[in-house]
């Protein structure tokens, strides 16, 4: 067998998503939890608007899950803890040498580098009940990682980030060369790109210590949209102008440059909690649309709105205030999973 994950472009069957429910990602306070369970039921909604989306729900949340979602959005019984689909959800593969099988690679989770606050048995378990869900052959990998750590081309090019697959609390005996036969054997790529790091705000308690689908992403193949700090004041701008310079020096599986598209973030640099890591990268393609990231801020979301209809011709896109999801600990991006329509293109 040879899998391949397809890019994020090509067309989906659907979009998989995980409920909030009561604990330390959702908060404290009735007010406040609302806001959680609001923007991951707004995000299900406009993504409802160009393709299916199936939503997995903690059995505790079956009565709310069912009052907000409404009908037209499948609900999938199975017990939660943490709610972030991208990082411990299934990813999905394809085989071209069996056009009508769908593969689901099931990565080790463990909250992001069993983080002493972070629960995540009964999450750590959901991959595989998708894949026995959607009838996928389970290809189940011995790596710690996350779909938010990882970002394909489709045509041989993945980013990752060193302090993600090679971080001690995941992977403490494996080198960049394990890591890049075990992506070559789930995810049919023949070129890694190693990002030195992430974002700041990251590498704080509650982050997710680099995840690279809040840095940059593949618009097309040999074309990336890159996170954009502008403000000196704040430390992204020196991270990602390191970043930018490592992928303007860098080439694809196919010997191709990089055309970088900046996005840029918006005026706001930091909240009660310290410096933001606000970025309109962590968006998600949808059939015929984009699902972005806004963030109260009028001329940038604009902007990036704007630059985002430019890197994807034809597509729709679509602003959901993120702040409440970004306040959590991601974005749309990290809540979200695509699976691919067999026999499709982009």
């Amino acid at each position: 067998m040879s899998w391949i994950m397809p890019p994020e472009t090509a067309r989906h069957d659907r979009i998989w998503m995980a409920f909030p429910r009561e604990g330390l990602t959702l908060g404290e306070g009735e007010a406040y939890k609302e806001t959680g369970y609001q923007a991951w039921t707004e995000v299900a909604h406009a993504i409802g608007e160009f393709e299916p989306v199936s939503m997995v729900v903690d059995p505790s949340e079956m009565a709310r899950a069912r009052r907000m979602l409404g009908s037209h959005i499948e609900i999938v019984e199975a017990p939660l803890d943490e709610f972030w689909m991208r990082d411990f959800g299934p990813t999905f593969v394809v085989d071209p040498a069996r056009p009508g099988v769908l593969g689901a690679v099931s990565w080790v989770f463990n909250g992001w580098g069993a983080n002493a606050w972070a629960t995540w048995e009964k999450s750590a378990a959901i991959a595989p009940r998708i894949a026995a869900h959607v009838g996928a052959e389970l290809v189940t990998s011995p790596i710690v990682n996350e779909g938010g750590g990882i970002h394909v081309d489709g045509e041989g090019t993945v980013l990752v980030t060193e302090t993600v697959q090679l971080d001690p609390r995941r992977n403490p005996t494996l080198t960049k060369a394990d890591v890049e036969a075990e992506l070559i054997r789930t995810l049919g790529v023949t070129k890694v790109i190693w990002l030195p790091r992430g974002l700041t705000r990251d590498y704080e308690e509650f982050g997710t210590n680099g995840h690279v689908d809040i840095v940059a992403t593949f618009a097309a193949p040999g074309q990336v949209l890159v996170h954009r700090q502008p403000n000196a004041d704040h430390p992204d701008h020196a991270v990602m102008a390191e970043i930018r310079a490592l992928l303007s020096a860098e080439t694809d599986a196919k010997g191709r440059p990089f055309a970088i598209l900046d996005l840029d973030a918006p005026e706001t640099i930091a909240d009660a909690h310290g410096f933001v890591d606000y970025s309109y990268v962590n968006h998600l393609v949808v059939n015929d649309g984009v699902v972005a990231c806004g963030f109260g801020d009028d001329k940038a979301d604009a902007s990036a709105r704007a630059i985002l209809e430019a890197a994807y011709p034809g597509r729709r896109v679509v602003t959901i205030d993120s702040r409440p999801i970004f306040a959590r600990g991601g974005g749309i991006h990290c809540i979200t999973q695509q699976q691919p329509a067999l026999g499709q293109g982009a």
